[in-house]
């Protein structure tokens, strides 16, 4: 009977670890992909600006 109880308590703890392993694995991929995102919505705006600065800079001295 004790047998019967670590095998289960084993099978439990092994589920367990399993759905906690995928948890954590989602996680992980919807954390990355919002900051893919949020590296796309700021490095475009930066670089606008630097391209505007540099074209003004170029008809301001004719």
């Amino acid at each position: 009977m004790a047998d019967e109880n670590d095998k289960s308590t084993r099978q439990a703890r092994g589920a367990r670890d399993d759905r906690l392993k995928s948890a954590l694995r989602e996680n992980l991929k919807r954390r990355k992909a919002q900051a893919r995102e949020r590296a796309a919505i700021t490095d475009p705006s930066q670089n606008d600006d630097a391209s505007l600065d540099e074209g003004t800079a170029g008809k301001t001295g004719d």
